[in-house]
């Protein structure tokens, strides 16, 4: 290119000009001074970077609806509510407790004195976690994920914190007949995982299986409901008393088991049947003495020819 020539573009302010008949440019303005594409994959690379920031640039952040909103927690167990958000840029997420209007992070700070809240975040992500160590089921309740848009946006989350629940089936009190099949079913519900062990006592004494009774067996079910299932057979007067079942990772539950001879009363879910020709006084019967007295008038088990008692009698 002539001096005199570059001397002139330079003066006029042609600079674009220049730059564009550059030796090796293959971006050629047109007659009307506009850049047209040279159909290389580089230009076509570049027009459809610059679109996608655009468009990014130009959308407002958002929530990502496919994740859970209703969440079931254990006490002690940490546990975690995640907020998704899409196109965030330089604005913040926040996390706040509906049930007090406590404000308990921003970002990747902590704002509340419990310590037990914590806000977690890896950066490139879209993920913003609420953290809850050792919850109690007084942390139950709504909570918002916020981003600082003006006005805010908010996605709320609920939050059920229960506790490992463990129950022997029919308790508190259960009336076996002598020599009859003590079966006593425990179930363990809402545990932080399976118990590794559930144990089984009578009268505040560990079962022995390998006792010389015999006749003792334990099945036990793992899963997100345990079950453990206890028989005893020939059931006699000894195996009266106290039986609980206290699983590794729940609270124990105990039953009383009243083992019933043939003059005994029976245990008042169904009325015996008696021969048409003995009609013997009604006999009281109290149930669940722990609870409020509840009295019932049963005729008593009889062992006279052709009578029979209710179940479990």
């Amino acid at each position: 290119m002539d001096l005199p020539l570059l001397a002139l573009l330079v003066l006029t302010g042609c600079v674009d000009l220049l730059v564009s008949i550059a030796p090796g440019s293959n971006n050629i303005p047109d007659a009307n001074g506009n850049h047209k594409d040279d159909g290389s994959e580089d230009s076509r690379r570049s027009h459809r970077t610059f679109q996608q920031e655009g468009v990014a640039l130009s959308e407002p952040p958002f929530f990502d609806l496919t994740v859970p909103t209703n969440l079931t927690g254990l006490v002690g167990k940490t546990a975690y509510l995640n907020c998704r958000v899409k196109n965030l840029g330089n604005r913040t997420v926040s996390w706040v407790r509906h049930r007090d209007i406590h404000l308990l992070t921003v970002g990747r700070y902590t704002y509340t004195s419990d310590q037990r809240f914590e806000a977690v975040h890896s950066p490139h992500t879209e993920d913003w976690t609420l953290r809850i160590r050792y919850p109690q089921r007084k942390d139950s309740g709504l909570y918002e994920c916020q981003i600082s848009t003006t006005p805010p946006m908010g996605h709320s989350m609920y939050l059920t914190v229960v506790e490992p629940e463990t129950d022997i089936i029919g308790g508190p009190n259960l009336y076996i007949h002598e020599g009859s099949t003590i079966n006593l079913t425990c179930v363990v519900k809402f545990a932080p995982e399976p118990p590794s062990s559930v144990i089984w006592s009578h009268n505040h004494g560990v079962i022995n299986f390998d006792s010389p009774r015999g006749g003792i067996s334990l099945v036990t079910e793992k899963g997100p409901v345990t079950s453990s299932r206890l028989l005893i057979q020939k059931a006699g007067p000894s195996d009266d008393g106290d039986y609980t079942c206290d699983p590794a990772s729940a609270n124990p539950a105990t039953v009383r088991v009243h083992i019933l001879n043939g003059n005994a009363p029976c245990s008042g879910l169904t009325p015996c049947l008696l021969p048409p020709t003995s009609e013997p006084e009604p006999t009281p019967v109290v149930e669940n003495a722990s609870a409020a007295p509840v009295v019932s008038t049963l005729p008593p088990c009889t062992t006279a020819p052709g009578a029979r008692c209710c179940p479990g009698c």
